[in-house]
């Protein structure tokens, strides 16, 4: 290669790009420690992220962080695959069908504004407080945004592809699994990415309504005792694990649809 030419196989500023999200939540705990130690910001209010962190360890040494987020990530796995299922099963149901989707407009439209947490009351009365009223909100949470993505995901699919399979003679399984569900999957996978975030809400929710343990449970304990650093350790846990989680879901989808464009394709606005 000639002196002074880049390498055309080297992506510029690739180190550059990877530090680069990690720069505004470093400055941000940066400040948030300089005004905890000057005494600007009170620590029975808002401790600083070395107290948080030191109450982060602490939980994760005596064993009731494993413990609590165990059992909450049990129920957001439950309720998130009962919800996502049947978001995927009514959605592709409704593209398919137009007089079944015109059928569900206003009940979908009724239901669908109401708050998860609003149901927590009437599913408590219904289903009392154990496991099945908490994972049925999650199911809830989960449901609609799968329901809209997979709506939304086979009224995309190219009209052209559909009529190519029908002059080819095409069955309908082979339409279903080789054009119609590859070409939904973007809007699937975004689906499913907001519906674990609201899963993640609604157990939460539920957990500071009526649980005796889990990291909602973790962090309301914290608040009725006076203890903010082990309640911001647990917010921090969350947001860390849904974090983990959404990367791993864009994993999975640019495995799954390598041919879609990617989420960020460097272009400047």
């Amino acid at each position: 290669m000639a002196p002074g030419k880049k390498n055309p196989t080297v992506p510029p500023k690739r180190f550059g790009n990877f530090w680069l999200p990690f720069i505004i939540p470093l400055l941000i705990l940066i400040l948030w420690q300089v005004l905890g130690d000057r005494g600007i910001l009170r620590p029975s209010l808002l401790p600083p992220p070395s107290a948080v962190g030191q109450a982060l360890i602490q939980s994760i040494q005596s064993g009731d962080l494993a413990r609590n987020m165990g059992v909450s990530l049990q129920r957001v796995l439950e309720g998130f695959t009962l919800g996502s299922g049947l978001g995927i099963l009514l959605g592709f149901i409704l593209g398919f069908f137009n007089r079944m989707e015109r059928a569900s407009l206003l009940l979908i439209g009724f239901l669908r504004p109401i708050p998860t947490i609003a149901w927590i009351p009437a599913l408590i009365l219904w289903l009392g407080i154990d496991e099945a009223s908490k994972v049925t909100v999650i199911a809830i949470g989960s449901f609609w945004p799968v329901l809209l993505g997979a709506l939304q995901g086979v009224r995309g699919v190219d009209l052209r592809y559909l009529e190519v399979a029908r002059v080819l003679e095409k069955d309908r399984w082979t339409l279903v699994s080789r054009i119609v569900l590859p070409s939904a999957l973007p809007s699937l996978f975004t689906g499913l990415r907001v519906a674990m975030g609201i899963a993640w809400a609604s157990v939460v929710g539920a957990e500071l309504i009526a649980a005796s343990s889990g990291i909602g449970y973790m962090i309301m304990y914290a608040r009725e005792v006076s203890q903010p650093d082990v309640m911001l350790a647990g917010v921090a846990v969350i947001g860390l694990t849904g974090l983990v989680i959404d990367f791993l879901f864009l994993a999975v989808e640019r495995r799954l649809s390598r041919w879609a464009p990617p989420a960020f394709p460097g272009r400047k606005i």
